[in-house]
């Protein structure tokens, strides 16, 4: 079993930052210094996850319903093919948790293309080699 701490997964959200968030307040303000963390466990098989380019979301008066399917859009048929690869069941106030995180880490992911994007930007990708001017 592979064992990965939230925080150090690269530039991700987590849903639960504004209740720990909230938390860490409350237990400061009690005289508490507490920091607590995350520990997500993944079986080997699940390490890689799933592709998925396309998703449903459905609701009742007490969950959401977000099912995931990869589908063949290059399919000329009046039906396209596709296959579920997962299905997540979330309570409403958890589907609000996850919008606020999906929005935060997407704005993050814009902001950084729009600065990729800018022709004055150096970043790692590598150039043309720069030729000597001595000769």
């Amino acid at each position: 079993m592979v064992v990965a701490e939230l925080h150090d997964l690269g530039d991700t959200t987590s849903t639960q930052e504004a209740t720990k968030t909230t938390n860490a307040e409350r237990n400061m303000s009690e005289g508490q210094s507490e920091q607590r963390g995350i520990n997500i466990h993944f079986q080997p098989e699940q390490m890689a996850g799933v592709y998925s380019n396309f998703a449903n979301i459905s609701h009742s008066d007490y969950e959401f319903t977000i099912t995931f399917a990869r589908v063949d859009h290059e399919v000329e048929a009046e039906e396209i093919p596709g296959v579920v690869v997962t299905r997540v069941n979330v309570s409403p106030r958890f589907m609000r948790e996850l919008i606020d995180a999906m929005e935060d880490n997407y704005s993050k992911w814009t902001t950084s293309e729009g600065i990729r994007n800018l022709p004055e930007y150096e970043g790692d990708e590598p150039g043309p080699p720069q030729e000597d001017d001595d000769e």
